[in-house]
């Protein structure tokens, strides 16, 4: 037998070598019973006895037939050249522990209209649509949207009837309440109804104002009347303006959780299963998917109150009716942007504090107020009985109007 000798460099280091030694055999006599059965019989006979001893504890046995049967379900994320593993039965049991607790304080909403025809003669007939909403107390008062139940849809062809009629039904039973509108408020889009019954799961409400882009979120309503359907994605956005077909502007929570007709007053929650948002608006057509929004928690709770108390939410008026001065109005006039005031209600805020037609409004407190939207927006900062500085541009002079804002009509 001849040993033959070689030697390698190394690539990763041409200083160390690599040895390696063949042996060549230029005479050999082979048994296949020595060679081959005796090997493979005694290693056979050998791990079935290790096997045997080991299943023979139970510590051992249990941690093998677990490792090989019940793994939890892993991906691996790659950040930074390493990779990690993250179990999916984390986000699963988030879901399942959010919509376990969230259900009970949903509920889906039926109303009925009526619809009379101004064609072809006038004939009345009843028509129905659904939502949601959200439990706030045991004794039966249920957060939801105004448009779900109030219906300002008319037009040259029909004239739809407010709610005649409007039904509740509670989570996983049968059993249905009929409920009355308590109070509503088109400008926020939020209502309040009640039911008579008592013993019932109010939500849990969440701080959307500490609401984070990228957390978990979770939808729950009555979509296409598939009751207590729930839908996960994530926050989009946060403090996204977005304006409804009425024009009524709000400053919402943007999510990919599936939001379909029929969700609209019901829940966006989080991982911890409170409420930080009303689903309320979805964008629609062709090119565009995962993209709803919900009205946030912490901003309805002023109005939630009001409605329960007064039936209406409380807000100052000034009590004029104006039109934009744009920069184009500006050059042909003569007149500084701002409001031209063309209409003054008499007992108004306005006509107490010595404004009149024609004046052009150009701040409020101290802020340019080139529209009538920045004006209400400033406005609506303030509460009734609160002063409010108007500066106005009258017959080539500038002067400051303090007036004291009184309950809107």
């Amino acid at each position: 037998m001849d040993n033959n000798n070689f030697e390698f460099n190394s690539d990763d280091n041409p200083d160390v070598k690599i040895y390696a030694t063949t042996t060549t055999n230029k005479k050999s006599s082979f048994s296949f019973s020595k060679n081959i059965l005796v090997p493979f019989f005694s290693g056979a006979i050998g791990a079935s006895i290790i096997l045997g001893t080991c299943f023979g504890i139970p510590s051992i046995r249990d941690s093998f037939l677990n490792t090989s049967s019940n793994q939890t379900p892993k991906f691996n994320v790659t950040s930074g050249g390493t990779n990690t593993a993250i179990s999916l039965a984390n986000y699963s049991g988030t879901a399942i522990d959010v919509a376990s607790k969230v259900q009970p304080s949903i509920v889906g909403i039926q109303i009925e209209y009526s619809v009379t025809s101004l064609m072809f003669g006038s004939y009345s007939s009843t028509a129905t649509a659904s939502g949601s909403g959200i439990i706030i107390s045991e004794d039966g008062y249920i957060l939801t949207n105004n448009h779900v139940v109030s219906s300002s849809s008319n037009s040259s062809y029909y004239r739809m009837s407010e709610a005649q009629k409007i039904t509740v039904k509670l989570y996983n039973s049968d059993q249905t309440y009929e409920a009355k509108i308590v109070g509503s408020d088109s400008q926020t889009d939020l209502a309040i109804i009640k039911i008579e019954a008592t013993g019932l799961t109010p939500a849990e409400l969440g701080d959307s104002n500490s609401v984070k882009v990228g957390e978990f979120a979770m939808a729950i309503g009555n979509p296409l009347g598939l009751d207590s359907s729930v839908t996960c994605g994530i926050v989009s956005a946060i403090n996204r303006e977005v304006t409804d077909e009425d024009g009524n502007k709000y400053i919402a929570i943007q999510t990919d959780a599936a939001i379909n007709s029929g969700n609209s007053g019901g829940a966006l929650v989080n991982s911890e299963g409170k409420v930080i948002g009303i689903n309320t608006l979805k964008l629609s057509g062709s090119g565009v998917e995962g993209i709803g929004f919900a009205i946030p928690i912490s901003s309805t709770l002023e109005v939630t109150e009001q409605l329960i108390q007064y039936s209406k939410v409380l807000r100052p008026y000034i009590g004029i009716t104006g039109r934009d001065v744009t920069e184009s109005l500006s050059k042909r006039y003569n007149y500084p942007i701002g409001i031209f005031i063309a209409e003054i209600e008499e007992f108004s805020s306005a006509e107490i504090a010595g404004l009149k037609i024609g004046d052009v409004i150009t701040a409020a407190d101290g802020t340019p107020v080139p529209t009538m939207e920045k004006l209400n927006e400033i406005k609506n900062t303030h509460k009734i009985g609160d002063e409010m500085v108007l500066t106005i541009f009258r017959n080539g002079e500038t002067l400051d109007v303090t007036l004291k804002l009184k309950e809107a009509n």
